[in-house]
């Protein structure tokens, strides 16, 4: 009887749980099917035709199929500079931001550091206190800032977040490591680009992937800090697109002027929507590509066989 029992209430186990992973797999599909779609709806209405498009209808494949609208975009040429200006910030930004954030962090980590409370202290105020638009407008005047491509890039090469998060995996790391390292006459940088960052490859990725999306991202900064056509990233020219109600802002390009006489057919069934749609997926699809070559590094374990026990 007992066995018959224990028999059964594995049997009812056994099916409850099939029932429950059913039930996960098709709400997790559902909500990845939501996720994806209004990316994927863009795309679709990008390589539309315009005026056809305004009929409504488009789900899942274009109906009147052209490249025209990406031809139209790529021909302007302040698109293909913000496309340098973008790709150059957030490049240099990343690279920066994880140089001195990790190297703070790395210097917070250590317990020996002099004034180390004082200075955590002192470098947590202005994370939870802003000073304000105009201040920091300010600043960056007084620093030559404004309207320069730098102004993109230096007053980010510091967070005080991430160099929290650096800090805490740092010190996670075994003590023995940076100890044999200082009795082999290892100095601190040495000890930070020989060890530290080949063992961070996990933190070092996540936090290099945030500021890459922020830096992709930001709209703000050219929106406020530069007047300069020329420095304008990628955000910041399409979200004047957005506000644009007619393809005035591109034409007044004169490739694009010569590429639209050229195809004037085309041209007619073209629609500031249509354009606006391939314009997003321009800016957006290559942030979205860097996360498969990422995502692998965010699984810890980098520390496996480093000390013996």
């Amino acid at each position: 009887m007992v066995k018959k029992h224990i028999k059964h209430v594995k049997q009812k186990n056994d099916i409850g749980g099939k029932v429950f992973k059913t039930v996960n797999t098709a709400f997790l599909l559902f909500l990845c099917a939501v996720t994806i779609y209004p990316l994927f709806y863009i795309i679709v209405y990008s390589l539309n035709e315009g005026l056809d498009s305004m009929k409504g209808g488009l789900y899942l494949w274009p109906r009147v199929f052209t490249w025209f609208n990406y031809q139209y975009v790529f021909g302007n040429g302040v698109i293909k500079h913000s496309y340098l200006v973008t790709i150059a910030r957030a490049v240099l930004g990343t690279l920066f931001g994880l140089l001195v954030t990790g190297l703070t962090a790395y210097g917070f980590s250590l317990k020996q550091l002099p004034y180390r409370k004082g200075l955590m202290l002192i470098a947590l105020i202005p994370m939870l206190f802003s000073g304000g638009i105009i201040p920091y407008y300010i600043q960056l005047s007084r620093l030559h800032l404004v309207d320069t491509f730098w102004v993109y890039v230096i007053p980010c090469m510091f967070s005080v977040w991430n160099m929290f998060v650096m800090m805490k995996f740092f010190m996670g790391l075994p003590e023995e490591l940076r100890e044999s390292a200082y009795i082999d006459g290892a100095g601190d940088l040495r000890i930070f680009l020989k060890i530290i960052l080949p063992l961070s490859k996990p933190v070092i990725a996540a936090i290099g992937l945030f500021i890459a999306v922020w830096q992709w991202n930001d709209w703000y900064s050219g929106a406020f800090y530069v007047s300069k056509a020329s420095l304008l990233p990628l955000q910041t020219y399409l979200q004047r697109l957005f506000n644009a109600n007619s393809l005035s802002m591109l034409t007044q390009n004169s490739q694009i002027v010569a590429e639209a006489a050229a195809h004037e057919s085309q041209t007619a069934t073209m629609t500031i929507t249509s354009v606006k749609m391939a314009a997003v997926v321009i800016g957006t699809l290559p942030i979205l590509c860097v996360y498969p070559f990422i995502q692998k590094y965010f699984v810890k374990g980098m520390l496996i066989g480093s000390v013996k026990g």
